[in-house]
């Protein structure tokens, strides 16, 4: 709970609401981008899925998924950032 308090005083550069990408960066494997859709919705359930960008890497065995969503607070930002940072497909996440 003392995160959260911590969260919601630290001063942001970010004025909310905005548009906020994150990219996630993982291997290339069925189900990778369908599982950080799903944390990305969790979060901000007005995120809409089309709207994912997806490129994969230069030979082919990692996955960039983009999803600009519309954040509220830096809360939700550092939840969401948390939870896909543990997620065991997860390798990177900007």
């Amino acid at each position: 709970m003392a995160d959260q308090q911590d969260a919601q005083t630290r001063q942001s550069l970010i004025e909310y609401p905005c548009d906020f990408p994150i990219k996630v960066m993982g291997a290339r494997v069925d189900g990778f981008a369908q599982a950080v859709i799903d944390v990305v919705l969790r979060h901000a359930p007005d995120f809409e899925p089309a709207g994912a960008e997806m490129r994969p890497s230069s030979k082919g065995n990692y996955l960039a998924v983009t999803c600009t969503f519309r954040a509220l607070s830096q809360v939700q930002v550092d939840a969401m950032y948390r939870e896909l940072t543990a997620h065991p497909m997860v390798k990177v996440v900007l």
